[in-house]
């Protein structure tokens, strides 16, 4: 037979060597594997198993549905390893006003715990949907005056993100956060900024197709007044009446008399009014289709999901039972590129990279930012307020490739990061005492990606290494010894690893 890229040595050792029986390693169907890919960190070996013991894709779904049921210790012991992840806000400020722990840090710590609770936590729903919402109501990790305010918002967003629509838009437009940031903490009736109205129409609710007016973008900053943060002196957030404007005001179809210095219960009203209007279900409703399903989803997907939103009076959870029940899910599997921060995680988890607590500077769990960033944008580091691009056309550049291929050779190698990191060796991946070369690259297949090698995959393996598909391989063989690396890589670097 005509073994692709054998080399004399190649070809004598398959000669020499008996072949034993190959355990293959257990995959999951093509539709639990593609909820998997979009629903979590990634595909795991171990991920699959869990998925099995619980009676199926469906089971596993849903009970990620509700967190509660699922330890979340992995949350906690983590958080605990940068000290303003878990502290309150005003701490994180004091702590930084003492030299202790700048903003900056605070901020870049922030963005490494949201991928290393990723990367290892048990509610892999629940974070994945905890890094939508925050990307939807976007505020920068860019330690600026929200960033003593920003772990906090991360940490409110999660609590709430499997939840219901308008009470997560309640928390975000209120916080001091989003507040500080689009510049309604100093808004008063005396002089109403108009940032954080706007967006909320804009970016967070109904969108530019609901033709709202710019008499509506003022009213709806006249409403967000007295949400106030001492950003001069302590930094502490309070609500000040004595700020709120107050008159009757009217945005689109919402109306209000609004004549109490106490704006709370206008704004609840006014926030209420806006996370049930059909824009909104429609907006919301096309965000996740891009995000779970594809670039250009359908609008009778998009419709059906608004539909659902609005029958269930904004809850979440629901919505995404519909989403994966959808035949346009179903057949979508490979068509969302990772973006850097996913990219990162989902190679930690197909590496099976263990991460300790930081003692160093370069230690992994803070590497892995600058691995983002070399790839091209940090979790939450996109500058505007719109959040980061979700769609393919944003995330296939030379570099962005060129960043990637870099970073897996790295990792592939054990090169970097090495500090706080715990990788397989070489010989582990080998499942038992010898393997031919082409079972070897399926087992490695079925570990890294969750599914069987493709003829080209093992094509580009033998292409890579030199060794044909009847190569054995054993621990001592110089496959192991020295090209583990470069084979690791094909699977890395495939569109299957790239894609989710």
């Amino acid at each position: 037979m005509t073994v692709l890229g054998t080399s004399p040595r190649t070809a004598a050792a398959t000669t020499t060597t008996p072949v034993t029986t190959y355990p293959a390693t257990k995959v999951l169907d093509l539709r639990s594997l593609h909820i998997i890919n979009r629903f979590t960190g990634g595909w795991t070996r171990g991920l699959g198993a869990q998925v099995t013991a619980i009676g199926g894709i469906d089971k596993w779904f849903a009970r990620q549905l509700t967190p509660s049921l699922i330890s979340d210790t992995y949350y906690t012991s983590s958080g605990a390893w940068w000290p303003s992840n878990l502290a309150d806000s005003l701490t994180t400020i004091e702590r930084a006003n003492a030299d202790i722990e700048p903003l900056w840090e605070v901020s870049a710590h922030y963005q490494t715990w949201s991928m290393v609770r990723r990367i290892g936590s048990q509610r892999q729903v629940l974070e994945t949907m905890a890094a939508f919402w925050e990307h939807h109501f976007h505020v920068p990790t860019d330690g600026s005056e929200s960033a003593g305010y920003r772990q906090d918002y991360g940490r409110t967003i999660r609590k709430l993100a499997l939840g219901r629509f308008d009470t997560l838009l309640n928390a975000v437009s209120t916080h001091p956060a989003m507040g500080a940031y689009l510049g309604n903490a100093t808004s008063s009736k005396y002089s109403p900024n108009e940032n954080q109205g706007r967006e909320l129409l804009e970016l967070h609710t109904v969108g530019t197709a609901a033709g709202y007016t710019e008499n509506d973008v003022k009213a709806s900053a006249r409403i967000l007044t007295g949400w106030s943060v001492d950003l001069w002196d302590t930094w502490v957030p309070s609500y000040r009446t004595d700020w709120h404007w107050t008159g009757p005001v009217k945005v689109l179809g919402f109306t209000h008399p609004n004549t109490s210095t106490d704006g709370r219960a206008v704004t609840k009203a006014y926030l209420d009014y806006l996370a049930r209007h059909p824009a909104t279900a429609r907006r919301i409703a096309r965000k996740l289709a891009v995000h779970f399903v594809s670039d250009n989803p359908s609008n009778a997907l998009v419709q059906h999901l608004a539909t659902v939103y609005l029958a269930n009076n904004t809850a979440i959870a629901p919505v995404l039972k519909a989403l994966i029940a959808t035949t346009e899910f179903r057949y979508a599997g490979g068509r969302k590129v990772r973006t850097p921060e996913e990219d990162i995680i989902a190679t930690y988890r197909a590496l099976g990279v263990g991460i300790a607590r930081p003692t160093q500077d370069n230690a992994a769990a803070n590497a892995m930012l600058w691995q983002c960033d070399q790839i091209g944008l940090t979790p939450f580091g996109w500058t505007r307020p719109d959040g980061r691009p979700d769609t393919a056309d944003a995330w296939t550049s030379v570099s962005r490739m060129l960043g990637s291929f870099d970073v897996h050779y790295s990792m592939a190698g054990r090169w970097w990061p090495t500090v706080g990191a715990t990788y397989k060796s070489p010989a582990a991946w080998l499942p038992q005492t010898s393997l031919r070369f082409d079972r070897f690259v399926d087992h490695l297949s079925r570990s890294i990606l969750g599914r069987p090698a493709s003829a080209l995959i093992l094509k580009v393996a033998s292409q890579a290494t030199g060794f044909g598909a009847a190569a054995i391989i054993t621990k001592d063989h110089e496959l192991i010894k020295w090209q583990m690396p470069r084979l690791l890589s094909v699977f890395l670097d495939s569109p299957q690893h790239l894609a989710r």
